[in-house]
């Protein structure tokens, strides 16, 4: 039994080392079988690896290859444009070269014609002078006259032509003349004239007073007539009382006293109570009442010009022209209208604007106390604004503008000249019919007093007179001088505004039958 366990542990001690060693073996195999199969694929991988590189290789060679084809076909493309424009500039240049040659060629031709048609056409000229001159002194042989003498003989012959040419020149040169000279004063005064537009009131010397009834003329009158007497004596306008139906006609020169006397009828009409006293307040308080009118009226008009510090004296006076008339032409509107125009010709003509509005305003100031003082208005508006402190150019246009004395400055001018239009524009000055007719008839008397004149006839309100000349007597050219030598007589014999047109009318017939 013993030695069954022995021989078992020796069995065990000797089957331990051979099955590990066997074990050892048998991985070692293993271990070199897997070693094996690793390179094997070690190698596979590396041979795919090469042949994945070979074939990238061979792709990237056939790309490049293939762009350096293409870039090599753009770049012979390229050059061959280019080289076939090169040539097409090249033949053009040469087109240019040879269109040039034959222009100049053609030039140089044309060069070589003038100058031989020069020394012709200077060949001929010598040929006409050599033929004029022999002309002319076969002319003096056969007329025997030299060529100054023939010269005066054809002068005296076209003498009548000659007075035609005159006539036609003295007209051109008036027209030209008129043209040059008056057209910028034109174009001011039209533009003043038409900026410019003031209304004008014709005043007469009565003014009406309408009443509720006829029974008021007795109660006006009162008892005995002491009513009507206090009026007149308070207010120095006569008053009367007639078969007109419901009126009564205030009379007197002064329109202001006028016009408080129609003031204070009418506060006592409305009132009612008239009686000596009633009457004496009324023409009272009519007084301050038209004072203060006077005083607005000034003001307003210094207002409407634009004009500020003026002496609140002279703004009354300016006020007081108001009920102030000249030729039935409102003064205060014209001095309103005369400011304006002044102002309107002094912008255009690029003169102080202010001042000349203030001179034409005041230009006529003293015409608001000519019937109260000794002297005409033009002295006593200058007394008024030396006392009153206008400057020297102001006095000066008001001394001025009626062409007394010499005008100091422009200013000056300007209030002439607007002076003037104010007064000459149709409507501003009304005519009596015995003034009007004298005229036409003047005008008529002066244009049949000159020879070869039929007939003329004044038209146009006396603006313009049409003479009928007869024309065997009268040609044209001397119906240039007629007109003229009327114009220079009517300016010298006549006084008129404005301007009036001389239009001479020469008409011819001829009368022939057909049988």
């Amino acid at each position: 039994m013993s030695q069954i366990l022995i021989a078992v542990v020796v069995t065990l001690i000797l089957a331990v080392p051979v099955t590990y060693f066997s074990t050892l073996e048998y991985r070692k195999r293993v271990v070199e079988s897997k070693i094996g199969s690793a390179e094997e694929k070690a190698r596979e991988i590396i041979d795919e690896a090469v042949k994945t590189a070979e074939t990238k290789k061979r792709e990237s060679l056939l790309e490049i290859k293939e762009e350096s084809i293409r870039t090599k076909n753009d770049l012979d493309k390229e050059i061959k444009e280019r080289r076939n424009e090169i040539q097409r500039n090249e033949r053009r240049i040469i087109q240019k070269e040879e269109n040039l040659d034959r222009k100049l060629e053609a030039i140089e031709k044309k060069e070589s014609g003038f100058a031989a048609k020069e020394e012709e056409i200077n060949r001929r000229k010598a040929e006409v002078s050599r033929l004029h001159e022999e002309r002319v002194q076969e002319l003096e042989r056969i007329s025997g006259l030299t060529s100054e003498q023939a010269k005066d003989y054809l002068l005296k012959m076209v003498e009548d032509d000659v007075k035609l040419d005159t006539a036609k020149l003295i007209k051109e040169m008036e027209i030209k003349a008129k043209e040059e000279a008056g057209k910028k004063a034109r174009e001011y005064v039209v533009t003043a004239i038409q900026k410019c537009a003031a209304d004008h009131v014709a005043e007469t010397t009565i003014s009406v007073v309408q009443l509720p009834n006829d029974e008021m003329k007795g109660r006006i009158i009162g008892r005995e007539g002491r009513n009507i007497r206090t009026l007149e004596t308070m207010t120095g306008v006569d008053l009367i009382i007639d078969d007109t139906p419901e009126a009564v006609i205030l009379s007197g020169f002064d329109p202001v006293r006028r016009e408080v006397a129609r003031i204070a009828l009418e506060k006592l009409i409305v009132d009612g109570r008239i009686h000596p006293a009633r009457i004496e307040e009324m023409v009272e308080k009519a007084q301050k009442e038209v004072e203060t009118m006077i005083r607005e009226e000034g003001e307003a008009a210094t207002l409407e010009v634009g004009v500020h510090g003026i002496h609140p004296e002279l703004v009354r006076l300016l006020g007081k022209m108001k009920f102030r008339t000249s030729y039935g032409q409102n003064a205060l509107k014209h001095s309103i209208e005369v400011a304006q125009l002044s102002g309107l010709l002094a912008a255009e003509l690029g003169v102080d604007v202010r001042v000349a509005k203030r001179a034409g305003l005041l230009h006529d100031i003293g015409k608001s106390v000519d019937h109260e003082m000794e002297g005409s208005h033009i002295q006593i508006g200058v007394d008024l604004c030396r006392k009153y402190k206008e400057s020297p150019t102001i006095v000066n246009a008001v001394e001025a503008h009626h062409g007394d004395v010499e005008a100091e400055s422009l200013i000056a001018c300007l209030v002439q000249a607007a002076d003037a239009i104010s007064a000459a524009r149709p409507g501003a000055r009304r005519e009596t019919l015995e003034t009007y007719s004298n005229r036409l008839k003047q005008l008529e008397d002066i244009a049949n007093g000159f020879k070869g004149v039929d007939k003329s006839f004044a038209i146009q309100a006396g603006r313009e007179i049409r003479i009928m000349v007869v024309p065997d007597q009268i040609s044209d050219a001397d119906m240039v001088l007629l007109a003229r030598d009327i114009s220079k007589q009517i300016e010298n014999e006549l006084e008129y505004p404005g301007q009036i047109k001389v239009n001479v009318i020469r008409e011819s017939r001829v009368t022939d039958y057909a049988k």
